[in-house]
């Protein structure tokens, strides 16, 4: 009996410690080094791949304690998904309420495929619970702010749905959105097909962006790429519609005429071979993945149906009656 009443004892004690040294865990702030920090949690992520993920991105210096912590407040489950910022001085129970609470106390903003910079521009200067530090920056400012390397700020920045806190920098989304494109656009680099007909990430990016503008119907999009490249790699101008609309800019009416077709510009596709300056628009990751893994295909032309999907032609005679019975009416 005295055994089991010293156990007994020793056990409590145990968990009077153990619950010390969580209560003392939860509430320590995060040693962050720099604030506003952002971070991401993957769709799908389990509490401990959650902690791995936060751990990696030097938010937690434990993540298994985060674990516990989580476990022992019954939140294991409530792990919710997406893009976060941490605007100032943070502990492990802030930070846990924060991730399974997710969006529902965040401000969120979208950064819709197929955008133009300008476009993006406008939806962070209509979004109210940002804070607009942009507002009188010219792009390259922009692009010096959040440590951008390039010269032009088309296509750099990653469609998604971005949480912030409400009053939040939109440098800080747009830093986000680039750091966010950097990635993906490195990572699916490193796993393209060979012998492309580009050599950077950069330029595929570029095509990535054609490839969103022209893409109607999802499942057209590698073969939308692989025409593409089929016209790259024989020296074929484009020809692409899009990218004469983008270099109009403000000239645009919404009707594309034979004479705009003729009139050259650094975007002209019909005027100038090869890819366009910079990108035209903001390509999701689908475009990217079809940029640098296009189908295999002898196609050289494409035209749209009319349903949104387009018709795909290997010679001009079957191009030309593809036109003849989805265009001219």
């Amino acid at each position: 009996m005295k055994l089991i009443k010293e156990f007994t004892l020793w056990l409590i004690f145990i968990l009077v410690v153990i619950a010390a040294l969580t209560g003392f865990y939860a509430l320590r702030p995060l040693p962050i080094a720099q604030l506003p920090f952002e971070f991401s949690l993957k769709q799908g992520s389990s509490l401990k791949s959650a902690a791995r993920q936060m751990k990696q991105a030097d938010v937690l210096p434990n993540d298994w304690l985060f674990v516990l912590l989580a476990r022992g407040l019954g939140k294991a489950t409530q792990i919710k998904p997406g893009n976060y910022q941490i605007e100032e001085s943070t502990n492990p129970l802030q930070l846990l309420d924060m991730i399974s609470k997710g969006r529902v106390e965040q401000s969120e903003i979208t950064i819709v495929e197929g955008f133009t910079f300008g476009q993006l521009r406008q939806n962070l200067n209509s979004t109210s619970t940002l804070r607009h530090d942009t507002v009188a920056l010219a792009d390259d400012q922009i692009l010096q702010r959040i440590g951008a390397s390039e010269k032009q700020a088309e296509g750099l920045f990653f469609p998604d749905t971005y949480n912030f806190a409400s009053g939040s920098s939109d440098l800080s989304v747009l830093k986000r959105a680039y750091q966010l494109m950097q990635r993906h656009l490195q990572e699916n680099w490193a796993k393209r097909d060979p012998n492309l007909p580009f050599s950077t990430p950069y330029e595929a990016l570029i095509l990535a962006s054609i490839v969103e503008k022209e893409t109607g119907q999802a499942v057209d999009r590698p073969m939308i790429a692989g025409v593409f490249i089929n016209r790259l790699n024989k020296k074929m101008l484009l020809q692409t519609d899009p990218t004469v609309i983008y270099g109009m800019g403000e000239k645009f009416d919404g009707n594309l005429r034979k004479r705009d077709l003729l009139t050259d510009t650094p975007y002209n596709t019909y005027t100038r071979s090869g890819l366009t300056p910079t990108p035209i628009a903001l390509p999701g990751l689908a475009s990217i993945q079809a940029a640098l893994h296009p189908a295999k295909t002898n196609a050289l032309y494409f035209v749209a149906r009319g349903d949104g999907s387009s018709y795909f032609s290997s010679t001009l005679a079957e191009h030309n009656n593809a036109v003849n019975k989805y265009q001219i009416k």
